[in-house]
């Protein structure tokens, strides 16, 4: 791994990946209510309600989903700020671009492997 980080700014990614981290927390309140079981009166909610109630628990389960692993990808990329390897591609080992990583502060390659990976 090359010694320096190339330019990158890891102390505003490490802010950014912090704010990231905040908006997700402060949203799971609200995520977690939509997403608990729905319990419904089947005497006085009709069918169609029913399937609505339905199908917004499953939407917010699905946004639930994402959210833990965004949370997941945010930690690992705050833990490789502090080990020094954050803005390098963990396959090449080459520096990130900063462009690429203020589009996305959890990317870990480079855009070349990037594509080579999910091609």
């Amino acid at each position: 791994m090359a010694d320096s980080n190339a330019g990158h700014d890891i102390e505003h990614f490490r802010e950014r990946l912090l704010e990231l981290r905040a908006e997700i927390l402060d949203l799971k309140g609200a995520r977690d209510d939509s997403a608990a079981t729905v319990h419904l009166d089947q005497s006085s909610v009709g069918r169609l309600s029913r399937m609505d109630a339905l199908q917004q628990q499953a939407m917010a389960q699905n946004a639930q989903r994402r959210a833990v692993q965004s949370l997941g990808r945010i930690e690992a990329a705050l833990r490789r700020c502090e080990d020094g390897s954050y803005g390098f591609c963990v396959d090449c080992d080459e520096p990130i671009d900063p462009r690429r990583l203020n589009l996305d502060p959890t990317a870990t390659r480079c855009i070349r492997c990037a594509e080579a990976h999910d091609g």
